[in-house]
């Protein structure tokens, strides 16, 4: 019996095998890793900024500050009267008086998204008003790496 697998030189039938193959699941779990090792790199976007350090302190504001305020459902108010996008050039030059040197603060809503709050911006920009603050909340106790993680930039 040397040499065979049949138990028996006339017998044309194979025994069952119980066992599971696995080579073929290994060769397909190679090439997944290949792929996923090749393709993982390519994946991501790691784009290396080194970002100033602020050591300026935080300006004055003015006596009556100019709020532009973008809320939730994208609504915009000058100071607390509603204003239509379309209306936001003349509503602007009626409260400044013309004065198209006034620091206009733009707030929005945390659920704001980029884009929208762009467009408002784009709309303060093409009014005149060229000086634009943005305002924010300041967290006391802040630290650089809280803050970096807070807008999903870790410290390096």
């Amino acid at each position: 019996m040397a040499g065979g697998i049949r138990s028996r030189a006339d017998d044309d039938d194979l025994p069952e095998n119980h066992e599971i193959n696995v080579t073929p699941f290994i060769d397909v779990m190679l090439v997944l890793l290949i792929i996923f090792m090749v393709a993982a790199p390519l994946a991501t976007v790691d784009i290396n900024v080194d970002l100033p350090n602020s050591t300026a302190s935080p300006q004055p504001r003015p006596d009556k500050p100019l709020y532009v305020t973008v809320q939730e459902d994208l609504s915009v108010a000058i100071g607390e009267e509603q204003v239509a996008h379309i209306n936001l050039r003349s509503a602007l030059e009626e409260v400044t008086g013309g004065d198209k040197e006034t620091r206009v603060f733009l707030r929005a809503d945390r659920t704001v998204a980029y884009g929208d709050l762009m467009n408002i911006m784009n709309l303060v920009r093409m009014a005149g008003y060229t000086k634009i603050a943005l305002v924010g909340l300041e967290t006391v106790g802040a630290t650089e790496a809280s803050v970096g993680s807070a807008i999903g930039q870790g410290t390096e």
